[in-house]
């Protein structure tokens, strides 16, 4: 097995050791699970440099890699709703969103099959990632006894849960316009795709 794809292996393996971690509810742990996902966030970005540089390209890769990204987000975005965070009902809707394009994307590039990536759906994943940071970092560091006896006015700013629910619902709304977006762009080639399957 090529090294990208053992990153991407080790990605999933480091999926449920954050979660776990992220929702053990001891303060270090706590701390611990926001290193574990900035490990396993940057094998994807190293993963992918590597398969591009030295044309480390297989099929296993191209179905794990995108797989296993869109695991390590929505475990995320499920660990946010387990400490009451985020609600549920927007995290299925991502999550389900993002399934739903990832194995589209998945299925058409194993037919050969060239999808149109928009503007909307890059908009859509830095927001997404933008906050998904942020509460990750704003959680993991309002259990550091330091900066709560010593920023705790910015720390009950920055969970405030107006702030979280809009900031998420924000997230929410973009990711299923982009999603739907995404579908109609590309509705002409889906047809194709499944009318040849037929």
């Amino acid at each position: 097995m090529v090294l990208p794809n053992q990153l991407t292996v080790l990605r999933i393996i480091l999926t449920p050791i954050f979660l776990f971690l992220f929702i053990s509810g001891e303060p270090t742990l706590i701390q611990i699970s926001l290193i574990v996902f900035i490990i396993a966030a940057l094998t994807d970005w190293y993963d992918g440099w590597l398969a591009r540089k030295f044309n480390y390209i297989t099929d296993w890769g191209k179905f794990m890699d995108p797989l296993a990204d869109k695991i390590l987000t929505s475990t995320a975005f499920f660990a946010f709703v387990s400490v009451g965070l985020v609600e549920l009902w927007m995290v299925l809707l991502i999550v389900v969103r993002d399934a739903l394009i990832t194995l589209l994307r998945i299925y058409a590039d194993y037919k050969k099959v060239t999808f149109t990536t928009s503007y909307f759906a890059k908009v859509k994943t830095f927001f997404q990632m933008f906050f998904l940071y942020y509460l990750l970092l704003v959680y993991s560091f309002s259990s550091i006894d330091y900066i709560k006896n010593n920023f705790n006015d910015i720390i009950i700013s920055l969970m405030n849960n107006n702030l979280i629910y809009y900031s998420m619902l924000f997230v929410t709304l973009i990711t299923v316009l982009s999603g739907c977006t995404y579908l109609f762009a590309n509705r002409t080639t889906i047809k194709k795709l499944f009318i040849n399957e037929n």
